[in-house]
């Protein structure tokens, strides 16, 4: 029932800042003055930004085609989903105090895979975000409750603004170090003048010890930026995460990715079900596996100068046994280069990239973009073939190449429109007919508000 109320608020709300497009202006009252702004949602304040809310919100709705590897037997499989559809409300309060509210009900955002037959094994939506922030001790900000930790560019450009449609292939090896994974967690962040930025945190995560101890998760990033505006960026980062597995019988320690095609595993809509086959390069999730301190480490850098833009990450991550097996090591790195050839220079906010914003409201502007991911994974475990084994892996080191190329098409603020194509490569690891690459393409209708 509380669901349900949810999501009519939800649908009333929405409806609301969609409709509220065509008016704008100004309302005086006997007290602060309310401006009212409803290009790109519904935001209200007071002229002295003592209080204010914005209501928005994300529509990402795809569909992906992909084969060899990328299913258990070779043939062509689809996936039709909603990536996000978040509902999103933030706002200021008594000047010192800030909101975020993010609410997901494509259920992408949250950790649950698909079952067996393709449909989700989480509740109908969940929070992306619902946290509280302190900002009176500019340039530093205190935020605690549940939001995704700082790991890398990618991770904290928004996923509205991200070139290619899905982030990194290595970017998920270390999903843990980026993703809140329904935790809590408190955090600091600063702004070093107009150069730099740094933020750590402190997070309690969802799994817990054979006493009922949650897992603890601490991270840290740090960022030098000389140069910080759009069409003119220089960056440098580095990402330390870790988070303590002591005495947590079965804890997931396997080395994923899905290598660019969200399809193979996903929620928000059709999946391709039993057909899908998700890389697990190293690890585990055996029930009678311990493990001691999982580790994150990352290095990023950007370059762009008007339209152009360049930017690449490396990530290692080592996990220490505390049993029988093996310690486990993987590392992996990505390199991209965009050129957005109607002349726009993507926006640049300290720490991320953010939108390009079209200069021809008929036109829009046109994006293209190539990225090179590769992953490494020290692997001394065979799985062989077995009758829910969707894949193949030699007792060897495995590694994964994939290509991305792909065009975007801002065509105005709230509408972008996104093709790519990829292709994968795999050194002992296959599918279950022995397939080491693949291929594939996604498309998107992205609706921003």
């Amino acid at each position: 029932m509380i669901r349900k109320h949810f999501a009519g608020f939800a649908a009333s709300a929405m409806a609301l800042a969609i409709s509220a497009q065509a008016f704008a202006g100004t309302v005086t009252t006997d007290g602060t003055d309310i401006v009212i702004k409803t290009k790109g949602g519904l935001e209200v304040a007071t002229t002295d930004k003592s209080f204010a809310f914005k209501l928005g919100g994300r529509l990402q709705a795809d569909y992906g085609r992909f084969d060899g590897l990328y299913t258990r037997n070779g043939d062509t499989g689809d996936a039709a989903y909603f990536r996000r559809a978040y509902l999103e409300l933030s706002g200021i309060a008594f000047t010192d105090w800030a909101y975020a509210v993010a609410y997901d009900f494509s259920e992408n955002s949250g950790n649950g895979g698909s079952t067996s037959n393709g449909s989700s094994n989480q509740p109908s939506g969940n929070f992306d975000e619902a946290s509280l922030s302190y900002t009176g001790f500019n340039p530093i900000t205190i935020r605690v409750g549940r939001f995704d930790p700082d790991f890398g560019l990618e991770k904290a450009t928004s996923s509205k603004w991200v070139t290619a449609l899905e982030r990194s292939a290595m970017n998920e090896v270390v999903d843990w170090a980026n993703t809140h994974q329904d935790g809590l967690g408190v955090q600091v962040q600063a702004l070093i003048s107009n150069y730099g930025y740094v933020s750590t945190s402190l997070a309690s995560k969802d799994a817990n010890d054979d006493e009922g101890d949650s897992v603890k998760q601490f991270n840290v990033r740090g960022v030098f930026a000389p140069m910080a505006e759009a069409g003119n960026v220089l960056h440098f980062g580095v990402n330390f995460a870790q988070r303590k597995l002591d005495d947590v019988a079965g804890a997931d320690v396997r080395y994923r990715s899905r290598l660019g095609m969200r399809g193979v595993d996903t929620n928000g809509g059709n999946s391709s079900g039993n057909l899908g086959n998700r890389a697990v390069l190293a690890g585990t999730n055996s029930a009678t596996s311990f493990w001691d301190d999982d580790t994150a480490f990352g290095l990023e850098a950007a370059f762009a100068s008007g339209p152009f833009s360049i930017q690449g990450e490396w990530m290692k991550r080592e996990t220490d046994s505390a049993g029988a097996q093996s310690d486990l090591e993987a590392d992996g790195f990505y390199v991209q280069a965009a050129y957005t050839l109607t002349g726009e220079a993507r926006g640049y906010k300290m720490g991320k990239f953010d939108a390009i914003k079209p200069a021809n409201k008929q036109t829009g502007a046109w994006e293209i973009y190539y990225r090179y991911d590769s992953i490494s994974a020290d692997n001394d475990v065979a799985v062989l073939a077995a009758a829910n084994q969707t894949f193949l892996r030699d007792a060897e080191d495995t590694e994964a190449k994939v290509h991305n190329i792909g065009v975007n098409w801002y065509a105005n603020e709230a509408v972008k429109i996104s093709g790519m194509y990829t292709k994968a490569k795999t050194d002992h690891f296959t599918n279950r007919v022995g397939d080491d690459s693949g291929d594939g393409f996604v498309v998107r209708a992205q609706y921003v508000f």
